[in-house]
């Protein structure tokens, strides 16, 4: 008969594994994706929730209450760190004139920039 603490590990595993697979995931989209925007854009969502979840998986897996804490502490810093370190990747390279995908057909920030600087 399976016992909660044999559920909570099988549950753990399945994030963990969940986490590996959207970080390798993200990992190959730095291969395929086209350009700079596109692929900093996958690797911090990506690897954001990615290594949330194997840090949800680890906690499932050695449950305590100050494993919580500390797990709620690095899934928030995880979530918004990658956020922020994707869009200063793109906008680094948008200001250094990295240019975009071919299939990109509108940039809104350039015609924005055009209109402050003519004024």
């Amino acid at each position: 008969m399976m016992t909660l603490t044999d559920f909570a590990d099988i549950l753990g595993l399945v994030f963990i594994f969940l986490g590996i697979a959207t970080i390798v995931i993200s990992a190959i989209g730095l291969f395929k994706l086209p350009d700079l925007y596109l692929r900093a854009s996958a690797v911090g969502t990506s690897a954001g929730l990615g290594v949330a979840s194997i840090v949800f998986g680890a906690l499932l897996m050695d449950f305590s209450g100050l494993n919580l804490i500390k797990a709620i502490i690095a899934i928030i810093a995880q979530l918004l760190t990658s956020a922020v370190g994707s869009m200063a990747i793109a906008r680094a390279g948008y200001l250094n004139n990295a240019l975009p995908a071919a299939i990109t057909h509108i940039d809104e920030l350039a015609m924005t920039r055009r209109s402050e600087s003519s004024s």
